[in-house]
Order: C-alpha cells, then structure tokens, then sequence
C-alpha cells in the first residue's frame, strides 16, 4: 500500500470520494474542513493501494508530533468505499503504523464515526484497532432517537410540549442569521459564560457553502424569536449543532415546542435526531442535567470513541 498526505492537488479527488463512501458526512469534504485551517495543521491522509487505487482517506492534522483524527471534526475516522473488505482495513491500519514510524510521529488518536452515521456495516476499524492493541482512552455519550422506534416523551417534557402549544408559537425556518446568532450568542455567554464554536461568519460561510445540510429553525411569537436549533443533515441523520432558549422562550416552552415540531414534523422521515453529547473532561463528567432533557425526548445513548494507537505497542 502507499499513503500519501493530502495537498490540495487532490481536493476534486478527494471529495468524490467522500461522496462515494459508505460513511460519508459533508463534514469530509475539503471545504468544510479547511474552513478553520488557520487553527489546525492538517495532515490528511489518502492510502492507495500498490496499483494506486484509493482505499480510503483519513482527515487527520498533527500536533506536537501526535497525528490526530482532525481535532476541526465531531469525528472522523477512515473514511472508506462500501466494497471494502476486513483485511484490506487491517493491512491499512498496519500501513499506517509504518507510516508514523517512518515519520517519527509518536501515536495516532483516532475518532471512530458513531455508526448512525454509516450507510452500511462499518466496524472493520474496530477489528484493526483491537489487533493493533489500540487503547480506548475517551469515550464520549451522544443522545440520538431512532426515528422509526421512537420512544415516548417523558412526563415532563409532554407536559411542557403541551404548554408550548397553548401560546400558538410559530416555528420557521429562518435565513435571519444575523438576529438569530446574537439571540445564540447571548444566552451562551449568559448561561454558561461560553461562546460557540463557530462565529458568526464562519456559520453563514458553511451555510453558503452547505445549503442543502445546514439550516437554521426557530419559534417565535410577536416579540421575535425565542428559541433556535441549528441542524446539520446527511443522508440519514440530523444533528442539532446548537440549541438555544431565551428566558422568555424558558417561561413558553418553546426550545421543546421547536424540538417537537423537527422530531414531529420537519425530520420524521430521517432514520435518526441526534442531540449530541453530555460530556466534559474527555468524557469523564456527564452533565446529568443535559442528558436528562435529552432522553426526555427518547435519545438514548450513541457513543463516540476514542483510540489511540501508539509507535511502541
């Protein structure tokens, strides 16, 4: 096998080959990814075989000699086509550990992809890794519904479901990015002294660049918006990226209200709502508070895991 680092050369190859895969996400295409390069730096990887025919691709960045599923992604791990087989991965894996050897870079931590993200079966990096003697050193909960099982809302959450819907709130799709990012930013910064990931220019760069997978909903009433949801969509999942509820959206219920209305309505014909996760601390501390809100509304738990695969082992 060869392993050759990604240069923007390869960008239009690249990203047809993220669109081919069984475990695409846009958040591999190249520009989504480079849209905060000036934070990392990428060491992408594309691993051909010996007839120099691409396997897989793995978007990586390294930092103090540690090559790093990219630090910029949720996840991301190797990236490969559905006619894949184990021991193609396998012999990847052992390619890869060469690689770092001959590159004199010390480990390589790796995000594996929640398989809710899979087109199909995907687990062939978990063999690799187990036989590599790879160590689980994060592991972190997302809360997801599986919309075609859904489980009932709990008691409260019915309750304030209901509530939402005695003030006649309407729920939109908003293209206001400006008024519903300052609402965003504000209740961040009131409520947990916290600001979110992307600024405002970087979202509506991604929305431009995006916009069939990343849309902003909200719920208003005449005082304007209450509360939003920023979602990413893929073929088969959406993810709420940022929710927020203002103080007057807290006392109407409307963050539930607008989370029943996608569940219910918007997204019913997806295969999963995924939340996100609960945890801090490299996923030592669960906010029990925000995964409670969560599972109230039937998430149950998808876990993203973190190996890392050392020169030495």
């Amino acid at each position: 096998m060869i392993i050759k680092k990604y240069s923007s050369n390869n960008k239009v190859i690249w990203n047809e080959f993220v669109k081919l895969s069984k475990n695409y996400h846009f958040f591999f295409e190249r520009d989504f990814m480079e849209y905060h390069s000036d934070r990392f730096n990428d060491h992408s990887l594309m691993i051909y075989d010996d007839k120099e025919k691409l396997l897989a691709l793995l978007p990586a960045n390294i930092d103090d000699n540690v090559l790093y599923s990219h630090q910029g992604l949720t996840f991301g791990g190797l990236i490969i086509k559905s006619s894949a087989k184990q021991k193609e991965i396998y012999d990847i894996f052992i390619e890869l550990k060469k690689y770092l050897k001959e590159n004199r870079i010390k480990a390589l931590v790796y995000k594996k992809i929640p398989y809710i993200y899979n087109e199909m079966p995907c687990d062939e990096d978990l063999y690799a890794l187990f036989r590599l003697n790879s160590n689980l050193i994060r592991r972190d909960v997302s809360s997801t519904i599986d919309l075609s099982n859904q489980i009932k809302y709990s008691k409260g959450r019915k309750w304030i479901v209901k509530k939402s819907k005695e003030h006649s709130l309407k729920y939109n799709k908003t293209n206001e990015i400006d008024e519903f990012w300052m609402h965003l930013e504000t209740v961040l910064f009131s409520g947990h002294g916290a600001k979110p990931t992307h600024n405002k220019d970087e979202i509506k760069h991604l929305k431009e660049l995006f916009p069939k997978n990343i849309d902003f909903y909200s719920a208003e009433n005449e005082q304007g918006i209450l509360a939003g949801a920023v979602v990413f969509n893929t073929h088969s999942v959406v993810h709420t990226q940022y929710l927020f509820n203002t103080n007057l959206g807290r006392d109407l219920g409307a963050l539930d209200g607008l989370i029943d209305y996608l569940v219910k309505d918007v997204f019913k014909d997806k295969k999963y709502f995924d939340f996100g996760t609960s945890n801090e601390n490299q996923g030592m501390f669960l906010n029990e508070g925000l995964i409670s809100q969560k599972e109230g509304f039937g998430g149950r738990a998808v876990v993203h895991d973190f190996y890392e695969v050392s020169v030495n082992d």
